[in-house]
């Protein structure tokens, strides 16, 4: 789940703002909301402005998204050929990413993970309480894992070392749409502004009273919405993943939906919550969910390795905590 960041902005809706308030437009993407505030007047028609930027979201939904049974990847997924697979630039930017983080973070992150997630009932369709046999979860990590994705650059192919390798994108696509809506306005030559898709940030400059974007990190709460820190962002992006609301419950037990791709399983420890500050919000967003595979301890000592920019939150014996990298510490806002 992608949920746990919120702009802290009085937003002003619709097309007649003040040139002192921010312009906010929104809408729908990927399953979530989308939140673009702008520190000026666009000069064209706001009306023209939003359907460039749902032409574009709706562009990568239509290569990216598992949900859509004719999308570019649904297709690679319902085909057992282990032939080279044509694949759009787009679609290869974000599997060679992927497949540099999953290599990065020894498979704590790996889009292969599609069938384990479908099997614990958390893929396309309603969340379902399954809870797999052993054997399946086997037979299922047969069938999963990066080293058996190949990819080619010329011209953009990709091949299955497996027929039913099941690739799933969501816990990058929403950053890498980020990254394409921050391009889009920045050529357009918008000094400052802020992109908020479900939850994955990216800031230009600065706010209309010349301060950074003040970006809240949500409490890891069941129900409601609090903000536990506040994060000065400008020219860099924030994703945030955590398990405490997506999840099913089985004879009592708590299952979450975030599978650990190594195991096959949900993942068994008390962190709930891991933000990653990077100049991609693409990197971000991959990175974030590895974090929060690793768990706290071994999250932080491999992100102090790696120079990463993370923020922890965990729950133990009723009670949260916060860690952070010696990197994250300049974001942390005084209020």
């Amino acid at each position: 789940m992608r949920t746990g960041i919120i702009a802290c902005l009085i937003f002003l809706t619709g097309c007649a703002a003040p040139p002192d308030r921010p312009v906010v437009i929104q809408g729908m993407t990927m399953g979530t909301n989308y939140t673009i505030t702008l520190s000026q007047q666009p000069e064209k028609p706001i009306e023209i402005l939003q359907a460039e930027i749902d032409a574009t979201l709706k562009s990568i939904n239509l290569k990216m998204s598992t949900y859509l049974s004719q999308s570019e990847l649904s297709i690679i997924n319902q085909t057992q050929s282990q032939d080279w697979l044509p694949l759009s630039p787009e679609l290869y930017e974000v599997i060679s990413t992927a497949m540099e983080i999953s290599h990065l973070t020894n498979g704590a992150f790996d889009i292969t993970v599609g069938k384990l997630v479908n099997l614990w009932g958390f893929g396309p369709g309603e969340i379902t309480a399954n809870i797999p046999e052993e054997l399946t979860i086997k037979s299922a990590l047969k069938t999963s894992g990066y080293q058996h994705i190949d990819l080619k650059k010329q011209p953009y192919a990709l091949k299955k070392g497996h027929p039913a390798i099941y690739l799933d994108l969501s816990g990058i696509a929403k950053g890498y749409a980020v990254d394409r809506i921050y391009d889009l306005l920045d050529q357009q030559g918008f000094s400052g502004f802020l992109v908020d898709i479900g939850g994955e940030v990216k800031a230009k400059g600065v706010r209309n009273n010349q301060a950074a974007w003040r970006i809240g990190v949500e409490k890891p709460m069941v129900e409601g919405s609090e903000i536990q820190r506040v994060v000065n962002l400008s020219n860099q992006a924030m994703a945030t993943s955590g398990d405490y609301r997506n999840y099913i419950v089985h004879n009592g037990k708590r299952f979450s939906h975030t599978i650990d791709p190594r195991t096959g399983r949900p993942i068994p420890h008390e962190l709930l919550s891991v933000s990653v500050v990077d100049d991609s919000a693409m990197v971000a967003d991959a990175l974030a969910t590895a974090l929060l595979v690793m768990g706290t301890e071994k999250g932080i000592e491999f992100a102090e390795q790696k120079n990463i920019t993370a923020y922890f939150i965990k729950a133990a014996s009723g009670t949260m905590s916060e860690s952070y990298t010696r990197q994250f510490l300049p974001y942390l806002s005084n209020n």
